[in-house]
């Protein structure tokens, strides 16, 4: 096993866009979905709704369908934006996954705003995405107005050695998974990843049956997941130079892995604010939607 696995698992990341006065929403138009040419990939994404964008970044082994809880509270105040990032989705891949890491995918995304003209755009993002999303407000930070971060999974800036050591044990519990991926058996690998990062044996089969089956139809994802480089060496004083609002958000059942990667984000970067999302793991905004989206739309509101 690798010394090093980018870990986001059938939960996800996203980044989300908004306008309207929260006092007086409106009743948005159907979703539509929609391309982006980016860098020779298409990029398909969901878009509902108008006024400010917020952009939703999902996870690993997953898409925009991760936010479909999100999707109608959010359009009805905001420009919605849910993007399938680069390989993922359910549209067949354009080249190879070979250029799949979290350089590729911050490169995408930074890409996927300006083509928009979405930018500065409140960002959303889950896992995986939270990490997307971080490179991008270190390196773009024009293109960002605001970061939601569920759990976001950046570990270059964990620097404390008792919890890179709680990291790295903990990442052993992957090691199944990435078994399973190399003998070619992506559903059992999707089944016991969204079992690992939920810290709950069944998690997956819990979930209702069209997120199962998205998250198996990204399972095609998983050998590159395992594969890829690891993440550009962003370190936490320069999540520090980070100027706009934060909240970082964890699930109050979530296990050490999760709860050490977004307690070292907002300690990182001066003025966020942690929340805490009640009876949830990993899988937050699914899990306690409502919650999730309580706090979303507080942060929103006045941005």
């Amino acid at each position: 096993m690798r010394a090093w696995l980018p870990v986001s698992i059938c939960v996800f990341a996203g980044v989300a866009a908004g306008c309207q006065s929260l006092q007086s929403p409106t009743t948005a138009a159907a979703p539509s979905m929609k391309e982006a040419r980016v860098d020779g990939a298409t990029l398909n994404y969901v878009e509902q709704g108008q006024g400010v964008p917020v952009i939703f970044v999902h996870g690993a082994f997953s898409d925009h369908r991760n936010w479909e809880a999100q999707r109608s509270e959010i359009a009805k105040r905001y420009r919605y934006i849910a993007l399938d990032q680069r390989y993922f989705g359910s549209a067949p891949w354009s080249e190879d996954a070979t250029r799949y890491s979290m350089t590729t995918h911050a490169n995408d995304l930074t890409a996927f705003i300006q083509q928009l003209n979405a930018g500065p755009a409140h960002v959303v993002a889950w896992s995986y995405g939270g990490a997307v999303a971080l490179i991008l407000a270190v390196q773009r930070p024009d293109l960002v107005r605001s970061l939601f971060l569920y759990e976001p999974a950046l570990p270059t800036i964990v620097t404390d050695a008792a919890d890179q050591k709680t990291l790295a044990e903990e990442r052993k519990g992957l090691a199944p998974a990435v078994a399973a991926s190399r003998a070619n058996n992506q559903a059992q690998a999707v089944q016991i990843f969204a079992d690992w990062v939920n810290d709950q044996p069944g998690s997956f089969d819990s979930l209702p049956a069209p997120m199962r089956n998205a998250h198996l139809e990204n399972g095609r994802t998983l050998p590159a997941h395992f594969a890829s480089p690891p993440p550009p060496a962003i370190t936490c004083e320069q999540l520090g130079q980070v100027k706009v609002p934060v909240v970082v958000a964890k699930g109050q059942q979530s296990r050490a892995f999760f709860t050490i990667l977004a307690d070292t984000t907002q300690r990182c970067i001066p003025g966020s604010r942690l929340v805490v999302t009640p009876n949830a793991r990993h899988g937050g905004p699914i899990q306690n939607s409502a919650a999730f989206n309580a706090a979303l739309l507080a942060h929103l509101e006045g941005r």
